[in-house]
């Protein structure tokens, strides 16, 4: 029992309702879902094709980086993406919709913690296919590497990647729960849903990538390894699995750290934001 003398919800019957739901909403229009699956499986078409006419003229795209080492970081990105879209983007993009209309104070007079109702209550199960795609692209390019960079593949290393890739998720969604939060002070922040998806970008491609003998490059390396560690999001899970990650184990460590400072840091950004709500009655 809570201090109000009520029993605290099971967070796990209640995300399994949220998956009803939104499984619901999708079968109710079916023409929407299948359209959105074969979008999105031609858009993944579209990014294989490009990478394959690239490795036609070049062996490596960056120093450590083959074709089917590259479609390995490849699949890590898309998996992670696939996750927080399905997940996540819903609701943060609902999040400043419930602020203008008001309707932010019936999720906030519910007995359950607001920021669990606020991330999980809507689902993009279209985004699911993405998985799939992702996790066959994957093993499309474990599969294929060529002899002398041959995987191992053990449950521990299927595990440790596993779990970086969670990391990598952690990351983005406390980076995407912080910036929805403004939408409190600001009532609408599309501008700094453009700066998510901005810098996110940077996240496509291997970090080794942006070692140039240039400054620019030094100082994106940076800011987005040390400040915003986006570059480690799927740089550690994809070179965990391809047991590249050698004498940059510290990027690992810096993964896991990150993940836990986000978590520790959106949760107060969140909490402050609402404690600056006014509801639709005051």
């Amino acid at each position: 029992m809570n201090e109000a003398g009520r029993e605290q919800p099971n967070y796990r019957w209640v995300w399994l309702t949220f998956v009803r739901n939104a499984l619901i909403r999708e079968m109710t229009f079916r023409g929407n879902f299948l359209i959105t699956v074969m979008t999105r499986a031609l858009w993944f078409c579209s990014q294989i094709l490009l990478f394959k006419i690239i490795f036609h003229n070049v062996q490596h795209i960056t120093p450590g980086w083959n074709e089917y080492q590259y479609f390995a970081f490849m699949a890590t990105g898309m998996l992670i993406n696939a996750v927080i879209e399905a997940l996540f983007m819903p609701n943060m993009a609902n999040f400043s919709e419930l602020i203008r209309t008001g309707n932010l104070d019936f999720a906030l007079l519910k007995p359950i913690d607001t920021q669990f109702l606020i991330s999980f209550e809507k689902m993009d199960l279209a985004m699911l296919n993405q998985i799939l795609l992702s996790v066959g692209l994957l093993i499309y390019a474990i599969s294929n590497l060529p002899t002398g960079t041959e995987v191992r593949v053990t449950v521990g290393s299927v595990a440790l990647y596993m779990l970086f890739v969670a990391v990598g998720v952690t990351i983005l969604y406390s980076l995407m729960i912080s910036l929805a939060s403004t939408a409190i002070w600001f009532g609408r922040n599309q501008g700094l849903y453009d700066f998510w998806f901005y810098i996110t970008v940077f996240a496509r491609y291997p970090r080794s990538i942006y070692q140039t003998a240039t400054p620019a490059g030094d100082v994106i390396r940076f800011v987005f390894t040390f400040i915003l560690p986006i570059l480690v999001v799927v740089t550690v899970p994809s070179r965990v699995l391809l047991d590249t990650l050698g004498n940059q184990s510290w990027l690992a460590g810096i993964g896991l750290a990150a993940a836990g400072v986000g978590l520790v840091v959106s949760r107060m950004i969140f909490t402050w934001s609402l404690r600056s709500y006014r509801s639709a009655s005051s």
